[in-house]
């Protein structure tokens, strides 16, 4: 099962396509840091300013170190940005910020994919760290019972991220929005802001058909979608 051509036949459209959105968000982000925003606010700045015209409070903005390591922690109410984004003032700083603001947002009012995608957390991480060794075990014992299990389990990853992707496609909406209305940034700085989220959401969309793929090759691996058991 292991170093398995067809593996790689199964991966190839979400391998290439991960490689498309990494050298999209590199170039989209490197052309949109180099464009000062015109209210001259830094992306933490814009990120406080979005959660309080949302009347959101209570949730700590803080610097975290690594590029694009940008986050927002549902359980612990901190909107972590990265050193690139937290302190600059450009449109690719503000634009990021103000995604990570977006989920602190869908946090607040209870956005109903985000609260399912929080709960699925645990589960998807436990199913990604297991399902290959049950898989691997199941094909190295011939038990198609813990191959099965091993399928099963890693589908709570699946799910996981296509509950993921309309969540990440909602707060970058929300982001825009916010932006524009309130006048954080213009309709043509929409136009940058607009690539930058947009190339980052071809990551999670990348995540997500990689996912897919893969449950389809052990689909496929077990005989349960025309493969052989083997």
């Amino acid at each position: 099962m292991f170093f398995d051509p067809i593996y790689l036949l199964f991966l190839a459209p979400g391998m290439l396509l991960a490689l498309w959105a990494q050298y999209r968000v590199h170039s989209a982000y490197q052309e949109a840091g180099k464009i000062p925003v015109h209210t001259g606010m830094t992306g933490a700045q814009a990120a406080d300013a979005m959660l309080r015209s949302a009347g959101v409070e209570g949730v700590r903005i803080e610097p975290v170190d690594g590029f694009m390591s940008d986050h927002y922690a549902p359980g612990e109410g901190v909107l972590r940005l990265s050193p690139g984004v937290y302190q600059q003032r450009s449109l690719a700083a503000v634009g990021i910020a103000a995604h990570e603001a977006g989920h602190a947002i869908q946090d607040a009012t209870r956005y109903p994919l985000m609260s399912l995608r929080n709960g699925l957390v645990p589960m998807a991480a436990f199913g990604g760290n297991t399902a290959w060794i049950l898989i691997f075990l199941g094909f190295m014992l011939h038990m198609f019972g813990l191959i099965l299990v091993g399928i099963a389990v890693f589908s709570l990853t699946v799910v996981f991220q296509l509950v993921n992707l309309p969540v990440e496609f909602d707060a970058s909406r929300r982001a825009r929005i916010a932006l524009v209305d309130g006048g954080l940034i213009t309709s043509e700085e929409d136009q940058v802001v607009a690539k930058v989220l947009n190339a980052a959401a071809l990551t999670y969309v990348a995540a997500t058909l990689t996912s897919v793929l893969t449950l389809l090759y052990f689909l496929f691996r077990s005989g349960l979608l025309g493969g052989r058991n083997n």
